[in-house]
């Protein structure tokens, strides 16, 4: 570990950019909202990531392979957000604890579910993120910051279209038998 002890920049401080030319104000909202978007994507990749580890069944390998394309693409968002948190003269989040501390969502048990359980409570933590990441692209709208909307944007699309897989997947309609029906 290293025993530099220069700082450049505190956590939970905003300097702001001169070159994105955004009000004080509402650059420390910007970066807020991202390092609260930075957070939710990293307690669900984590989630998911876990689910990706110990499911099993018969539909074993299509949600492996799928939960391990989820997880990179919450680690895509979660960097995006954080360059920009960065770009905007923040600090972005970073370590296990700090995640979970400021993200709008909580992870579930240490425990194995089975994985209709697991991608439910998926689908809820995904559902909680993206209400927040909405009112984001709303707030970065009405302040005029269409590139930061539209990094928000890009992966709530993403981000939606997972939740929408999860509700396929808990379905009743499966080409999977039950030993009981034959």
């Amino acid at each position: 570990m290293s025993t530099q002890k220069n700082v450049r920049q505190q956590a939970g401080t905003v300097e702001g950019s001169e070159a994105l030319r955004v009000d004080q104000d509402k650059a420390e909202q910007i970066v807020d909202a991202f390092n609260t978007d930075l957070a939710a994507s990293y307690v669900a990749y984590h989630q998911i990531r876990k689910h990706h580890w110990n499911v099993e069944g018969a539909e074993f390998l299509e949600l492996h392979e799928y939960l391990g394309e989820v997880a990179a693409d919450l680690e895509a968002a979660a960097d995006a957000f954080a360059e920009r948190a960065q770009a905007m003269g923040g600090v972005p989040l970073s370590g296990g604890a700090t995640f979970e501390e400021h993200a709008p969502v909580e992870p579930e048990g240490q425990d194995v579910y089975d994985i209709r359980t697991s991608l439910a409570n998926d689908m809820e933590m995904f559902g909680d993120m993206i209400e927040t990441m909405r009112d984001h692209v709303g707030m970065m709208e009405d302040f005029g910051d269409y590139t930061s909307s539209e990094i928000l944007r890009r992966h709530l699309e993403t981000l939606e279209e997972h939740a929408h897989h999860f509700e396929h997947y808990l379905e009743d309609d499966t080409l999977v038998l039950d030993e009981a029906t034959h």
